[in-house]
């Protein structure tokens, strides 16, 4: 049996989160499969074996579901997180099995594609009003005066939460998110606490009141959704309230602010696709347009899994309970699987982006994701045809959840 190799990554350095692909290219070249003592963790980095690894019951979320902590030889939970832990243990992302099934089917019943297509109106007049409100004759960041709000307005929407409560919503998100990158200070952990601590009692209020007077949101339907006769918990309903909207405009804020500065890096590509909006064909090109931007530069470039047993992967030994770090950004970058794939093609067809996952962890809001990049790009470039890049685009520090804080457009 092969050893694993060992490499060192440095994924919170400034430079790789900002321009990651060329050492991605090397070690899908010469580190397909390596191990970070550092990080504790084997890194994937080609689209084969991360889709079998998504796809193989033998990789899991979790582990819990098979084993107690004591059999992992893991401590007890840290104390500190316990705030933040109500929550997390609480979403049905980072579960296996039966209480996965059972809180995804849940949520299943209620985010419906109806749902969905629900916003589209409020979806549109929203991005108008946002591109209203920007300066017609000065530089403007669009992540914070367009590719922010528009997400959290929608998903808000979508739930029900009042409007008075809205600003509160990203600032919350913000502080929990952090706790997903491979580093996190002792700040970060008393910021995610009382966000998630103030989140999880905003839901519960609003919860409380949807059941008195039911609304046609998904706070309402959630609190009454029944499945095989079993409901939420009060504590379920918040955090998957909750999740959903982190995971509904964290992702599409990063996936908008990457979007567009592809397109504006790219000339030929921003072209392409405003001929076709001019032409009156901008909606059939758009849904193969955004799926490559979201190929093309990952906003969350890398998900982990567990190994649920010892098991042999590709002639190296793998044991229970090691982690592998898949690299979404390097498969979605493979050349082994896409043609061409440092090029920008906003018509390919064949294109099994790893963006949303794949299995039963496949992405439930995918489809609201793709509505919101969609139009948001569509009437973008109907507003502001003549929109460009001023100055350097500014990365975040984060990886696992890897966005712009700054991309200074002007129209």
């Amino acid at each position: 049996m092969k050893k694993l190799p060992i490499h060192t990554i440095s994924l919170n350095d400034q430079d790789f989160i900002a321009n990651p692909y060329e050492e991605l290219a090397k070690y899908r070249s010469e580190l397909p499969i390596f191990y970070d003592p550092g990080y504790d963790r084997i890194f994937v980095n080609l689209h084969e074996d991360i889709s079998t690894i998504l796809r193989d019951k033998r990789f899991g979320r979790g582990m819990l579901h098979l084993y107690s902590r004591e059999e992992l030889g893991w401590p007890p939970p840290d104390p500190r997180l316990a705030p933040f832990r109500r929550f997390q243990d609480h979403v049905f992302m980072d579960m296996e099995g039966s209480a996965h099934a059972r809180l995804r089917g849940l949520v299943s019943k209620v985010f419906t594609p109806r749902q969905v297509e629900s916003l589209r109106e409020k979806l549109e007049a929203t991005t108008h009003a946002l591109i209203d409100a920007v300066p017609k004759d000065a530089p403007f960041n669009f992540v914070s005066e367009i590719a922010e709000p528009l997400p959290v307005a929608m998903i808000a929407d979508l739930l029900g939460i009042p409007e008075p409560i809205r600003p509160n919503l990203r600032p919350w998100s913000s502080a929990i998110v952090k706790m997903y990158e491979m580093n996190y200070s002792d700040e970060d952990v008393e910021n995610a606490n009382q966000a998630a601590d103030s989140f999880m009692k905003t839901v519960l209020d609003l919860a409380a009141e949807r059941r008195a007077q039911p609304q046609d949101d998904l706070i309402s339907l959630l609190s009454t959704a029944e499945l095989d006769g079993s409901r939420l918990t009060d504590e379920e309903l918040a955090a998957t309230s909750i999740f959903l909207l982190n995971a509904g405009h964290e992702a599409t804020v990063n996936g908008s602010s990457l979007g567009l500065m592809t397109l504006l890096k790219y000339p030929d590509a921003l072209a392409e696709l405003k001929e076709a909006i001019e032409a009156g064909e901008g909606d059939a090109l758009l849904k193969t347009a955004v799926n490559e931007l979201l190929r093309f530069d990952t906003p969350l470039p890398m998900f982990e899994r567990y190994v649920l047993e010892d098991m042999e992967y590709k002639g190296y030994e793998f044991k229970r309970g090691q982690e592998l770090a898949l690299m979404y950004i390097s498969g979605n970058r493979d050349e082994n699987r896409f043609e061409k794939p440092d090029d920008v093609i906003l018509t390919r067809s064949d294109n099994p982006l790893l963006t949303f996952g794949l299995g039963t962890h496949y992405c439930l809001g995918a489809p609201l994701a793709r509505l919101e990049l969609q139009t948001v790009f569509r009437i973008l470039l109907e507003r502001l045809p003549g929109i460009h890049l001023v100055g350097d685009p500014k990365f975040t520090d984060g990886f696992v959840i890897r966005g712009l804080a700054e991309l200074m457009v002007s129209g």
